[in-house]
C-alpha cells in the first residue's frame, strides 16, 4: 500500500477533504494515511471519521494517528503539509497589532505583516520537515498547502526534497471568468503564471478566439465591476486578470487599503471582499465551533465527488499513469524568465508516472512582472529572516511591503515589528535573545546649524544636481 503522511492533520475540514478525495479516486483506495499533529485532540476526530467512511464504503484504506512527525514520515510515498504554527492565537496577533498601527489587513496570510510573521513561524518547521524527509523518505513527493505559499516554497526550493505548492486560486478564478464571459470552463484554453496569489491569466481563448475583450467589457459595466472592484481595477490598469479576490489582492499592492477613502471605495464588499480581519474572524469562529463539538460526528460517510483540490489528481497521475495538468508553485529556475531564478513561481505543471514537469512560460508582460517583483522583494527578505533569525531583516521585509510602506514610516514599522516579535516569541525560537535596534527620531532644535563638512566643490555640484557644471 502507498503511504500518505499528513503533517498538520489537526486542520479538520481540510484534512478530511484531502483524505476523501484520495479514497474516492479509483485505484487509490488502498492507501495508508498517517495523520500527524502535535496533539491527539483533533486528529483523533479525523481518525474516527475516516474509519467510519472506510467501514461504510468497504474500502481497503488504513489510517493511524501519531504526534511524532518522524513516525508519520517513515517510508511515506507522499507527504502533505497543512499545519499552522501558532494557530488562531498567533493569527490574532498578525492582524490586531498591525491594525493598531494603521495597517489594515483583510486576510493576512500571504504578504503584509501577517504573511511575513506567518512565514517566520512556518519556515523553520517546514525546513525541519524537509530534513527529516531527506532521511526517512527521500523519494517522497511533498504536497505543500502551508501559507504563505510563496515564502514557504522558496525555502523548500533550497532543500533536496521533491515538492510542489498547491493552491486553488486558479480553479476558482477560472469558474469566475467562465461566468463572466459565458463560456463553460472546460472550453477555455488558458495559461496562468506569476507568483502564488498574484498569477496572471496570460491567455484566455475558446477555439482560438480571444476572450479578453469580452472580460474587459464586462468590467466596464457597474453590475460586474462591483463584484470584484480591486481585481477589476487591476485588470483595467494592468491589462490582465489575476488569480486572487479583492480581499486578498487589496493587501498585496499599495493602492486600495492605505486610507479610509480607498477602503470605502474599493473594499466595501461583504465577507472576504475587504472587511478588516475578515479571515481571522472566520477562523476564530470556526475554531470555537470545533472546540465545542465534534463536527465530524454528523458528517455523512458516503464518499462524495472529489473536490477542486489538486492533491488527489497529482497522486493519481503518478500512480495510475493518468497525466494531469495543473498550476503549481515551485522554484522558478527559468520557468518565468523575467522573474528571479531562486524565487517561488507559479505556473503550468504536468504530472505523470515520471513525476512533475514544469512548463517554460517565458517572459511575463513587463507590468505584470514588475508588480510580482514588489512582492518577491518582500518574500526574499522574509525567508532570510526566518532562516537566520535576524530581526533587522524582519523590519526590512515589512518596510518593503507595499501596503505597510504606504501607511507607515520606517520608525513606525520598527515599533510594530518589535511589538509583534515580543507577542509571538513563543513561536519564534530563532529570534530568542535578539532584539531590534532602537532608532528614535533625531530631534532637531530650531535654528540648528548644518554641520560643515569639507567637500570638493565639483563633487558638491554633482551631489546636488547630478552633473558637472558647464
Amino acid at each position: 500500500m502507498r503511504k500518505v503522511a499528513i503533517i498538520g492533520a489537526g486542520s479538520i475540514v481540510f484534512c478530511k477533504t484531502l483524505m476523501l478525495d484520495i479514497m474516492a479516486t479509483n485505484g487509490l483506495e488502498d492507501t495508508t494515511f498517517a495523520l500527524m499533529a502535535p496533539s491527539e485532540r483533533n486528529i483523533s476526530k479525523v481518525n474516527d471519521f475516516a474509519n467510519r467512511v472506510i467501514r461504510e464504503n468497504g474500502l481497503p484504506t488504513e489510517v493511524y494517528t501519531t504526534t511524532n512527525s518522524r513516525e508519520a514520515l517513515k517510508g511515506a510515498d507522499y507527504v502533505i503539509s497543512t499545519f499552522q504554527v501558532g494557530g488562531v492565537k498567533a493569527f490574532e496577533y498578525d492582524w490586531k497589532i498591525p491594525k493598531k498601527f494603521g495597517v489594515d489587513q483583510c486576510i493576512g496570510d500571504t504578504l503584509g505583516p501577517g504573511g511575513i510573521f506567518r512565514a517566520l513561524r512556518s519556515i523553520p518547521v517546514i525546513l525541519d520537515l524537509a530534513k527529516d524527509m531527506e532521511e526517512l523518505c527521500p523519494k517522497a513527493l511533498l504536497l505543500n498547502y502551508v501559507n504563505p505559499m510563496a515564502m514557504v516554497c522558496w525555502a523548500l526550493g533550497e532543500t533536496k526534497v521533491k515538492f510542489v505548492g498547491l493552491c486553488h486560486g486558479v480553479q476558482t478564478t477560472l469558474d469566475l471568468i467562465s461566468g463572466y464571459v459565458g463560456v463553460p470552463k472546460e472550453e477555455i484554453d488558458y495559461i496562468c503564471a506569476g507568483i502564488n496569489h498574484m498569477a496572471w491569466f496570460l491567455k484566455l481563448e475558446r477555439n482560438g478566439q480571444d476572450l479578453y475583450p469580452i472580460l474587459k467589457d464586462k468590467f466596464e459595466q457597474p453590475e460586474y465591476y462591483v463584484n470584484e472592484k480591486v481585481r477589476g481595477e487591476v485588470l483595467r490598469q494592468f491589462g490582465y486578470f489575476m488569480t486572487e479576490s479583492t480581499g486578498h489582492l487589496s493587501e498585496y499592492v499599495p493602492w486600495f487599503r492605505k486610507n479610509q477613502k480607498s477602503l470605502d471605495i474599493y473594499c466595501d464588499e461583504p465577507d472576504f471582499g475587504g472587511e478588516s480581519g475578515a479571515y481571522y474572524k472566520w477562523c476564530a469562529h470556526v475554531a470555537d465551533k470545533y472546540s465545542q463539538k465534534d463536527v465530524l460526528s454528523d458528517e455523512p460517510t458516503k464518499l462524495p465527488p472529489r473536490s477542486v483540490e489538486y492533491g488527489s489528481y497529482i497522486i493519481e497521475a503518478i500512480e495510475k499513469r493518468k497525466p494531469f495538468k495543473f498550476n503549481g508553485n515551485i522554484r522558478n529556475d527559468g520557468m518565468i524568465t523575467n522573474l528571479p531564478n531562486d524565487c517561488c513561481a507559479e505556473g503550468p505543471i504536468y504530472a505523470d508516472e515520471n513525476g512533475l514537469h514544469k512548463t517554460i512560460v517565458g517572459d511575463l508582460p513587463p507590468q505584470c512582472a514588475a508588480l510580482n517583483m514588489t512582492n518577491i522583494n518582500v518574500q526574499r527578505l522574509a525567508v532570510l529572516a526566518a532562516k537566520n533569525g535576524d530581526p533587522e531583516a524582519v523590519v526590512q521585509a515589512c518596510a518593503m511591503d507595499p501596503l505597510t510602506g504606504a501607511v507607515l514610516n520606517l520608525n513606525e514599522i520598527r515599533e510594530m515589528v518589535s511589538e509583534m516579535l515580543e507577542a509571538e516569541k513563543q513561536w519564534l525560537p530563532q529570534f530568542e535573545g535578539k532584539t531590534i535596534r532602537k532608532t528614535p527620531l533625531i530631534h532637531i532644535p530650531k535654528n540648528v546649524q548644518r554641520a560643515k563638512v569639507p567637500v570638493d566643490p565639483a563633487l558638491a555640484i554633482i551631489h546636488r544636481f547630478g552633473k558637472l557644471a558647464e
